[in-house]
């Protein structure tokens, strides 16, 4: 199948129309793709994958969206060793912590302040 795929394409690179179409049909799916991930990233949905796919589809025609997601790709790997670093893992994990303590005192204290009664509530 991935010959006969690689043949197909070498065709339609010889036809300057079909090209030109298939790279516009291209550019448009890999940027619906990449612009819904960076919608996603506010909105609920895998935005960061959506992002990589969109500039994966875009890497299949272009050299500017192949250099955007080798970066991307570097990137990530970067700050994924930079989170699973014993030290910033241990320090995350204090934060987590921290956090956690800070969060039961306030619900302890909202306890013995109203008991099981919201404060707004009258009657």
């Amino acid at each position: 199948m991935s010959e006969y795929l690689t043949r197909w394409r070498e065709r339609v690179r010889r036809n300057a129309l079909l090209n030109n179409a298939w790279r516009v049909a291209v550019f448009t799916v890999g940027m619906a793709v990449l612009l819904a991930g960076i919608a996603m990233l506010v909105l609920p949905g895998p935005g960061w994958a959506a992002i990589f796919i969109g500039f994966a589809i875009l890497a299949t025609e272009f050299a500017w969206a192949r250099v955007a997601l080798l970066w991307a790709k570097d990137t990530a790997g970067k700050a994924k060793d930079k989170a699973l670093a014993p030290e910033t893992r241990r320090r995350n994990q204090l934060i987590a912590i921290g956090g956690g303590a800070v969060v039961a005192a306030g619900v302890i204290a909202y306890l013995e302040r109203y008991g099981l009664n919201l404060p707004w509530a009258t009657g």
